[in-house]
């Protein structure tokens, strides 16, 4: 039987991979997880992505015409789009729109163009507008949403418009009726006022393992994330460190105290691992090259996210890890290149 295989013309290699066919396949593998984020906390995140869509592909166009660049070529190439969607995947579904263009200026013209544009950031685009924006406007970027199935008021659609482009909640009682602590938020403070973790966790907000709502999320996160794998989009290395990670360093500590310490899975299927596992630890600009260095990036990413969970400020440490972890790439590139044939 013989088998046919797709190929170009001669010397008869298999066709070139683009930009653009890659970051489709990225986009592509993030809807599962879209599609549980809108069916848990409403359609807040669309809005929130077309919103950084918009401001992303903005300040990418303007960079270009002062770079004395074809916009094209570049405009078509959908790494604008993914930056922006990473971005609005980690903002409260309620962040009004000046959000997304301060993060977007930040993430396309500071962290991409202002370092020669794509494939020459040093730091992830996506992680430098999250990480601006959440140390700039702190109470606006943790005003989160409980899961629909907690929630005492209805939020459809107009509420929401409203509430983003007005920055006002159209409900008697404003923002306290409407939002509450994440998972993380909840057993981090728990904890830190002398509560023991089995008792945090009695809270409805928590699910199985994660929080209610996000276990799902970071499910159909994963799911993308094998996609990526079976195109050989991604490598496995960065995502098996730093999940591998996560459990491996978790365990010992809840061992030792589980009252003080959550199950190691309530990591994972809480906050942005998963996502930052699959879709953001995995970029191959600002990540490592070898296969030795992105295992090692990985596990970095894992280790600081769980010191800023555990002793930092922050109840999720996902975007810091990444971008500290970004800073040493090159050192980490630097000593664990291969040997070369015949050395």
């Amino acid at each position: 039987m013989t088998r046919e295989f797709q190929t170009s013309g001669a010397p008869h290699m298999p066709p070139q991979t683009t930009v653009a066919m890659v970051m489709l396949q990225v986009l592509l593998a993030l809807v599962p997880g879209i599609l549980a984020y809108t069916w848990f906390f409403g359609p807040g995140i669309l809005i929130q992505i077309i919103l950084a869509t918009v401001f992303a592909l903005l300040f990418e166009a303007l960079m270009l015409r002062l770079r004395g660049r074809s916009l094209k070529p570049f405009i078509n190439d959908y790494s604008a789009v993914v930056t922006a969607v990473l971005f609005a995947l980690c903002i409260p579904p309620l962040a009004p729109w000046w959000i997304s263009c301060i993060a977007m200026l930040f993430a396309i013209v500071f962290a991409k163009h202002l370092y020669g544009g794509l494939g020459q950031n040093v730091f992830n685009p996506a992680m430098v507008g999250y990480v601006v924006v959440l140390i700039s406007f702190p109470q606006v970027m943790t005003a989160w949403l409980p899961p629909l199935t907690l929630a005492e008021h209805g939020f459809g659609l107009v509420d929401t418009l409203m509430t983003i482009f007005t920055g006002q909640v159209p409900l008697e009682g404003g923002w306290d009726v409407v939002t509450g602590a994440t998972p993380l938020d909840t057993l981090k403070t728990g904890v830190e006022s002398g509560r023991m973790v089995p008792e945090i966790r009695n809270s409805p907000i928590f699910g199985d393992f994660g929080g209610l709502g996000w276990e799902w999320i970071a499910n159909w996160f994963a799911l993308g994330g094998i996609f990526l794998l079976y195109r050989r989009v991604i490598s496995w290395q960065v995502p098996l460190a730093v999940i591998g990670s996560v459990i491996l360093l978790s365990v010992p500590f809840w061992l030792a105290d589980p009252d003080s310490n959550p199950f190691p899975l309530q990591h994972v299927f809480s906050g942005a691992i998963v996502l930052a596992a699959f879709f953001i630890a995995t970029d191959p600009v600002s990540g490592c090259v070898s296969n030795r260095g992105r295992l090692i990036f990985g596990a970095g990413v894992a280790i600081i996210t769980l010191v800023i969970r555990r002793w930092g400020g922050y109840p999720d440490g996902v975007a810091f890890a990444v971008l500290l972890m970004n800073m040493a790439a090159p050192l980490i590139d630097r000593y664990t290149r291969p040997r070369m044939y015949g050395e």
